[in-house]
C-alpha cells in the first residue's frame, strides 16, 4: 500500500536548506515528478539565474518566478522546489496555499552557512561579507517562511533521506495532501 499525493507539495526555505535534494528524494519515494522553479526559469530564459539577475534585475526575475510557480501549480501533482525568495511574494504564498501545500525546511543559520559558503552559484551572496548578507536575508525571510502550512526541522546529522522521511511524516498529518492508495 503506497501513498497518493493529492496536492502539489511546495518546498520553501533558505538557500542551502535542502529544497532540491530533499524534494528529489521525496518525489522518488512518492512516485511523482520533481520540478524546480529556478530550473524552469533557466530553461525558459535560456540563461542562468545569475545572468538574469545581472541583465534584467531581481524584480524581473521575481515576476518570471511567479508566472512559473503559478503555471507549475496548475500542472500535475508534483514536488516543487522554489527559490529562496519565492515565498516572500504574497501572490506566490496565496497561489501555493490555494493549489498546494507549503513545507518549510527550517534550517538554522550555522547549518545554512556551512552548506552555501563554498558555492559560487548564489548571486545574492556575491558581497564583501557573505555571512552577514546571509544572516540579513535569513532574518528578513524567516517571518514569511513561518507562515508555511508545515514546518520540518533540518538537522546537521540528518541525511537527505532522513529529511524526506520527516517531510512524509509531516504530510501524513494532512489527509487532504497525502492519502493511502
Amino acid at each position: 500500500m503506497g501513498w497518493r499525493l493529492k496536492k502539489t507539495v511546495v518546498m520553501v526555505g533558505m538557500m542551502g536548506a535542502g529544497k532540491t535534494a530533499v524534494g528529489t528524494s521525496l518525489a522518488r519515494r512518492l512516485g511523482v515528478p520533481f520540478l524546480d522553479s529556478d530550473e524552469e526559469i533557466v530553461k525558459a530564459a535560456n540563461m542562468s539565474i545569475a545572468e538574469i539577475f545581472a541583465r534584467d534585475g531581481e524584480a524581473f526575475f521575481r515576476r518570471k518566478e511567479s508566472q512559473v510557480i503559478s503555471r507549475l501549480l496548475e500542472t500535475e501533482r508534483c514536488i516543487l522546489s522554489t527559490g529562496g525568495g519565492a515565498f516572500l511574494s504574497e501572490q506566490n504564498r496565496r497561489a501555493i496555499s490555494e493549489k498546494g501545500v507549503a513545507v518549510w525546511l527550517k534550517a538554522d543559520l550555522p547549518l545554512l552557512w556551512n552548506r552555501v559558503r563554498h558555492k559560487d552559484t548564489r548571486p545574492l551572496l556575491r558581497t564583501s561579507d557573505p555571512y552577514r548578507t546571509l544572516s540579513e536575508i535569513y532574518e528578513a525571510r524567516v517571518p514569511f517562511y513561518a507562515t508555511a502550512d508545515l514546518v520540518v526541522e533540518a538537522r546537521d546529522e540528518y541525511s537527505v533521506d532522513d529529511m524526506a522521511d520527516a517531510v512524509i511524516d509531516a504530510l501524513k498529518k494532512r489527509p487532504d495532501v497525502l492519502g493511502k492508495d
